[in-house]
This record gives C-alpha cells, sequence and structure tokens, in this order.
C-alpha cells in the first residue's frame, strides 16, 4: 500500500511518491516542506486503517494540493521513530504542520476534506492560499 520515500525528490510533484511507510523516517526531515499525515495502526488489517487508507487514496490531489505526505505505520513491535515520538495506541491519524507542530489527533478515520479543511485552517495555509493569488500569471 505504501510506497517507500525515494532518496531524491523528484521536480515534478505528482512524481514524488505521497505514501511512505515511517521505517526510520524521522518527523524533522519534513519540516517547512511537506504536512505529514501520519496513520498508525497496529496491523495493516486494521480495519480502521484500511478505511482511512481507502479515503487518503480517493483524493490525492487535494493532499498534493496542501503539500501532504501520508507516512504509514503498521508495526508496533519495530517502533519506528515517528512512532515513538508520537506514541499512538492502536489506530490513530496525526496531522503536523510544516512547523513540526501537531495540529491534529483523531482516534478514528477522517476523510479528506475534513483533514483539507483543518488544514485550509492553519495561519501558514492561509499564508500559501494569499501568496498564490497575488503570484504573477505565466
Amino acid at each position: 500500500m505504501a510506497l517507500p520515500l525515494q532518496a531524491t525528490a523528484a521536480a515534478d510533484p505528482e512524481q514524488e511518491p505521497l505514501f511512505v511507510e515511517a521505517g526510520n523516517l524521522e518527523l524533522d526531515a519534513f519540516r517547512w516542506e511537506k504536512r505529514p499525515v501520519v496513520v498508525f495502526a497496529d496491523s495493516p488489517l486494521d480495519p480502521m486503517f484500511r478505511r482511512q487508507m481507502e479515503a487518503l487514496e480517493l483524493r490525492p490531489d487535494e493532499l498534493r494540493d496542501r503539500d501532504v505526505i501520508v507516512i504509514t505505520d503498521t508495526d508496533p513491535d519495530a517502533p519506528s521513530p515517528i512512532r515513538q515520538a508520537l506514541r499512538p495506541r492502536g489506530f490513530m491519524m496525526v496531522l503536523i504542520g510544516k512547523d513540526g507542530q501537531i495540529k491534529l489527533r483523531k482516534p478514528q478515520p477522517w476523510d479528506v476534506r475534513e483533514i483539507s479543511r483543518s488544514i485550509d485552517k492553519l495561519p501558514d495555509r492561509q499564508q500559501e492560499i494569499r501568496d498564490r493569488r497575488a503570484a504573477p500569471i505565466r
């Protein structure tokens, strides 16, 4: 389901992986570049994990537009640095801002519309929207 993170980022955002496994990733690697949405479960077969992933996979363009990267961690027996930092219990979805701060923790799946609305209320996202509107048309 999740793809490994490429060592070098592609120039085209459409080519960058949207879904990655936590592995040895650190949240600091995404600071000021991406908004991690971290999805935890105790197993990839967890029904809430599957529902969450299906919801995220339905609307990838909305996630990419908001600079989201989805990080999955379904192995509590091999604690990733991200799992150790966020300490989930069972299923949990966490939204991290570009500033590296936790913006949202949810113990149940959320759809992309709900996640997008939460992101769009963040001050840094509001600034991104203003900057896009002010940018000259090319």
